[in-house]
């Protein structure tokens, strides 16, 4: 029997927040590769020569080789099905326009079964890529037993399809970007562009280019032309006059009374949709009416203003992009239509395009009736061919693409600034029309056409011509005025002894210390001290919860080693992470996890997260968990029975601090100081040692001293937490028990 030559994807798991490989989001995939475990790339004729020309770019992989042609070269030497499958993957993404770096591939314990995983900012995206490369390799090997070629282009189209849907705008992408290189952690919220910057209270949102600061009157404001100019002009902003009118008849008798020429557009225009611009005719202004009464909104007629249509960004009060549009034609040459050179002339212009990435968008005549309607004025129409030489208008505004921000004159920046007060908007987008930008506004006549809410940011951030301008920044810097990074304090709990003890002590202190906490364990959610939720809460779905809220101002998660497996961390980074042990690893079996080095690897990604200014919280009395040490941003503070040990004199001989024990309280000693003390000897305290241990105990303190909460509130706190109650017993005997465990 011929070898079937399959690959059987067994799971797939999408790990949403840092995980044992990488601190990103990734799409975790195990492979059962059946026959094609004794066919390295090497036994499969033909296979790396049709990759190669299928994916020619596979050239530019360097895989572990370290230099350009690696990724060919181990696939020359012999490379095994699985990882040929994640570098399929991720070129498919490349090609796609989403370039992804990462990606590995590993053995399990089960013969033939590996686990590739690769970066996935979206789950749909890379599931189908994941489909795609699958495809194409299966075809890949096969095609030398007559199986057909593999389409690449059509798989990659359909890729960009899915990326078109899945991910964030480029005005939205530019903000969160912008957030991330400030170290802002961002949640989106829904499947379009609403994304929180930061976590609970300290939190931010933002839907495309507005903010949470947009208020809604504002928007409205904006939204209705007439009302704003109104406003604009009363508070001296030049505005063009104009009249609301509701007839083809109407606008001519409108055009009459204001002077013309007019223009004539929709109240709610958007990237110059329907306006028609410098009419004099009245069967042109009848004609434009309908054009723009069928955007679907009231109609506009005003004044003509003399020149080129500029967007400026106002963002927080100060100007910090401009663009300028510009007229477009096309040049007969006596053969083609206007259409063929529309096609030729302007759409073959590489910056124009369907998607959103395009600063400027394809010109198609059946959906341009403005265009339409500008050709007929010529005299002309799509299917005219132009005589050689005749120079044919196809559109004269909406074409905003040329920076012009350093060309602004301070008098024209400030009319825009003050039409952005003046409607209350912290993010607009000022349309106004001049000739010469770098002159003041009212000495050539220009004037502020239109004050635009949520304004899009692609022609700041990819003009056609000119330099692209940092407004996510901008918008970002806006937002955290303060210079803050819009987190609170997450504490992390890792490891399978009392970690949902640990963390609702934690919360407790917390609380008494005056934060408004949520908390998220194996006994229920809380918020602000009530349980909101009885059921088990240690997972990624209860702790996003928790982040998403508004009210908390902290927030305690417990982390076991099935979490971080699973899902991943909810959160990118924490300023305390805590392993108390590397006990249990029962359950964890279906993750290839059967021992206490493969644990190892698991929690240690509770540490790796640590905040440069944060702190682990480690038990030296398990050697392997006080190594992680070495792994930390940040500080540490070890944890461990005995002061004497040659793990704590160490960390306070560094100047870092220790929790120990010694007779009934807790020691807090840092380098040569003066220790603090927190006393056990309570009857319900001894309780808690009883029932939970002195290691638990331990981690608690250190983790409130890494919060800054003082040994006194240590005290109170676990004395009244209500935890739970259990007979209580001696320290001393407790002392003995834990250290014989």
């Amino acid at each position: 029997m011929s070898p079937k030559h399959d690959i059987r994807l067994l799971r797939i798991n999408y790990l949403r927040g840092p995980n044992i490989w990488t601190y990103r989001s990734v799409l975790e995939v195990w492979l059962d590769l059946g026959d094609l475990e004794d066919f390295p790339s090497n036994k499969l004729p033909g296979l790396t020569d049709r990759l190669i020309a299928w994916l020619p770019a596979l050239v530019e992989h360097h895989c572990g080789v370290g230099e350009r042609g690696g990724f060919i070269e181990r696939l020359r030497e012999g490379t095994w099905a699985g990882h040929i499958l994640e570098h399929v993957v991720i070129e498919l993404l490349n090609l796609a326009g989403m370039p992804t770096g990462f990606g590995q591939t590993r053995e399990t314990s089960n013969r033939g079964v590996y686990r590739m995983v690769f970066r996935a900012r979206d789950e749909a995206v890379a599931r189908a890529a994941l489909a795609e490369a699958h495809a194409l390799l299966i075809a890949a090997i096969r095609h030398g037993d007559g199986a057909p070629a593999f389409d690449v282009a059509a798989a990659v189209a359909r890729l960009v399809e899915q990326i078109d849907d899945s991910y964030l705008g480029p005005s939205t992408a530019s903000i969160v970007s912008a957030a991330t290189d400030r170290g802002i952690p961002h949640l989106r919220l829904n499947e379009g562009n609403l994304v929180q910057l930061g976590h609970g209270r300290r939190q931010r949102r933002i839907w495309t280019a507005e903010t949470d600061r947009t208020s809604a009157i504002a928007g409205n404001i904006a939204h209705d032309k007439d009302l704003t100019k109104s406003l604009l002009a009363s508070c001296g902003v030049p505005v063009p006059e104009g009249q609301v009118v509701e007839s083809p008849e109407a606008a001519w008798e409108a055009a009459q009374e204001i002077g013309l020429p007019v223009v004539v557009k929709p109240s709610d225009a958007n990237h110059g949709r329907g306006v028609s611009l410098d009419l004099s005719e009245r069967a042109d202004i009848e004609k434009a009416f309908t054009v723009a009464d069928a955007e679907g909104s009231e109609v506009i007629v005003e004044r003509y203003i003399l020149g080129d249509e500029h967007r400026l960004l106002v963002v927080g009060g100060r100007v910090v992009a401009a663009a300028r549009g510009e007229s477009l034609s096309v040049l007969g040459d006596g053969r083609s239509t206007v259409e063929q050179l529309i096609d030729s002339q302007l759409n073959s212009d590489p910056r124009r395009g369907e998607a959103e990435e395009y600063p400027l968008e394809t010109i198609h005549l059946d959906r341009e009736p403005v265009m339409r309607l500008l050709l007929e004025r010529q005299g002309l129409s799509g299917e005219a061919v132009p005589v050689a030489g005749r120079r044919v208008m196809v559109q004269r505004n909406g074409n905003v693409a040329i920076d012009c921000t350093d060309d602004v004159h301070p008098e024209v920046a400030h009319a825009a600034t003050l039409a952005a007060r003046i409607v209350g908007l912290d993010v607009a987008g000022i349309d106004l029309v001049v000739q010469d930008i770098r002159r003041p506004l009212q000495a050539q006549g220009g004037a502020v056409v239109e004050v635009n809410a949520g304004p899009g940011l692609l022609m700041h951030l990819k003009p056609a011509t000119g330099l692209a301008r940092p407004v996510g920044r901008a918008i970002v810097d806006h937002l955290f005025d303060d210079g803050g990074n819009g987190r609170v304090p997450i504490v992390g709990v890792a490891g399978s002894n009392h970690g949902n003890a640990i963390a609702r002590l934690v919360g407790w202190l917390l609380h008494l210390s005056g934060h408004k906490v949520g908390l998220a364990c194996q006994d229920g959610l809380f918020l602000c001290n009530r349980r909101v939720d009885a059921r088990p809460s240690a997972h990624w779905d209860a702790g996003h919860r928790l982040l998403m809220n508004r009210e908390v101002d902290a927030v305690v998660l417990e982390n076991g080693a099935a979490v971080i497996l699973d899902d991943g961390l909810a959160y990118d980074r924490c300023a305390v992470g805590v392993v108390t042990d590397l006990d249990h690893v029962r359950g964890l079996e279906r993750h290839d996890v059967h021992n206490t080095d493969q644990l190892y690897r698991v929690l240690r990604t509770q540490v790796d997260v640590v905040l440069p200014d944060g702190v682990a919280v480690l038990n030296a009395d398990d050697a392997r968990v006080a190594q992680m040490a070495d792994l930390c941003d940040g500080d540490v503070i070890l944890y461990g029975l005995d002061a004497g040990s040659p793990a704590l004199q160490a960390h306070r001989a560094s100047g870092r601090r220790t929790v120990s024990v010694s007779g009934e309280a807790l020691v807090l000693a840092q380098g040569a100081h003066k220790a603090h003390r927190v006393r056990l000897d309570a009857p319900v305290v001894q309780g808690l040692v009883a029932s939970l241990g002195l290691h638990t105990l331990m981690a608690v303190a250190a983790a409130a001293w890494a919060l800054d909460v003082s040994p006194e509130l240590m005290a109170a706190g676990i004395e009244t937490s209500g935890l739970l109650t259990a007979p209580a017993v001696p320290i001393k005997e407790s002392v003995a028990s834990s250290t014989a465990r």
